[in-house]
């Protein structure tokens, strides 16, 4: 129909009468909203009596398919505002608390620690805001473990950063043959070796990994061969990169460290040496865990030559291990004992190894020469991210020296 707004109110009646089994509708809200307003200036409303209006509102609701509730409401807005648009939906949302800045923050961390849990994340994040007094960690600082997971699964994080999970190694099932007690005291070490791989000719370089039971305490070396004779001055070093006497050394039954070189460098230390035994696949958990969560995610499965130890060794004491022990933050299990004697491990507490040595009641005894301000004044040189980000620098320097440019391989 053409200019059905300007029809009078006797046409308007007449057209009601004749249409009762007709029905129309507008196309879209703009153009409804637009034609009622012209009708309701053309009949001028305001002005009309009550039968005008009941005639126009049921005009209304013929042309335009509206309830009568609709209607009624267009018309009262029409009356305080002199006009009718149509009003914008604007869709409830909760005020955003975490930034685009933060969700950029956050990714940095995490590519600078390669992407830890939720709780030693979030651990780091405190630190970051309350130890170290950096400002722009005082949102992240508060953030729960499972919104730090939400906004990993965000838009621009995963803009910000690619994370590849590798292959995790398969674990072996290694007995003991007398699991060592420390009884709440640091000093007994959990020890294995990683293998950098092979190659037909030419063996890879070997990493030793030597973990504290209690403290967390971490410190890993590197060797061209595990014979008797190249592993004994690696072994010697790695026992004094520990701020605390060593009381134990527990390690599986590999040749490499049961044999008579290792046992007489730790009967000099007076230091207690325990092996595996069959069918208790935990006892030596956490240092394979380890090897796991660090080594391999660090230094990769790739082969390396074993001519590339010396650099390895030196990036591990200069940068790696400062790293693990000062600014890493580990899970640390609360042991609850129920009625019938079994043991149930809860990981609430997510503090680096230096906090937890630092924890310990009564406090333990510290090497000679070693001191709580030493250990403290070496934490506070750097945030955890710096030194994060300073091991991950001299990784790629690692790696760079490590590669063969022209075949893109490993030498």
């Amino acid at each position: 129909m053409h200019e059905a707004e300007k029809l009078s109110l006797d046409q308007i009646e007449a057209f009601l009468n004749a249409s009762a089994e007709i029905r129309f509708e507008g196309e879209h809200r703009q153009q409804v909203y637009g034609w009622v307003e012209q009708v309701l200036r053309q009949q001028q409303y305001p002005k009309q009596g009550r039968q005008a209006r009941g005639l126009v509102r049921r005009y209304l609701e013929k042309m335009t398919g509206l309830s009568r509730a609709q209607v009624t409401r267009l018309i009262a807005r029409f009356r305080v505002n002199g006009e009718l648009q149509p009003a914008h939906y604007r869709r409830h949302r909760f005020a955003q608390r975490y930034t685009r800045a933060d969700i950029e923050l956050l990714a940095t961390v995490d590519e600078a620690h390669e992407s830890l849990s939720g709780p030693a994340t979030r651990r780091i994040l405190q630190r970051e805001y309350q130890d170290y007094g950096k400002p722009e960690f005082q949102r992240l600082a508060t953030i729960s473990v499972a919104h730090l997971y939400n906004l990993r699964h965000h838009q621009r994080y995963r803009e910000r950063r690619l994370h590849y999970s590798k292959t995790r190694p398969t674990a072996v099932s290694i007995g003991e043959r007398r699991r060592p007690d420390p009884q709440g005291q640091p000093g007994y070490l959990r020890v294995d070796t990683v293998h950098q791989g092979d190659r037909p000719g030419a063996k890879g370089v070997y990493h030793i990994n030597a973990v504290d039971q209690v403290t967390q305490w971490q410190i890993v070396s590197a060797t061209a061969r595990i014979s008797e004779a190249w592993l004994e001055p690696v072994l010697a070093a790695l026992l004094r990169q520990f701020p605390f006497p060593i009381r134990g050394f527990h390690s599986d039954n590999g040749s490499e460290f049961i044999n008579q070189t290792v046992a007489r460098l730790l009967n000099k230390l007076l230091i207690e040496q325990t092996k595996s035994r069959p069918r208790h696949s935990n006892d030596n958990g956490l240092v394979e865990t380890k090897n796991g969560a660090v080594i391999r995610k660090h230094m990769g499965y790739g082969y390396i030559a074993a001519q590339h130890a010396d650099p390895i060794q030196h990036f591990y004491s200069a940068y790696l291990n400062p790293y693990l022990n000062y600014h890493r933050p580990c899970a640390q299990a609360d042991i609850e004992v129920d009625e019938k004697g079994r043991q149930r491990r809860h990981y609430r507490r997510y503090q680096t190894p230096l906090e937890t040595l630092l924890a310990l009641q009564p406090a333990p005894a510290l090497r000679q020469g070693i001191t709580v301000a030493v250990l403290r004044r070496i934490a506070a040189a750097l945030s955890d991210t710096e030194a994060a980000q300073r091991m991950q620098q001299a990784k790629g320097k690692l790696f760079e020296q490590l590669r063969q440019p022209a075949e893109g391989r490993w030498k």
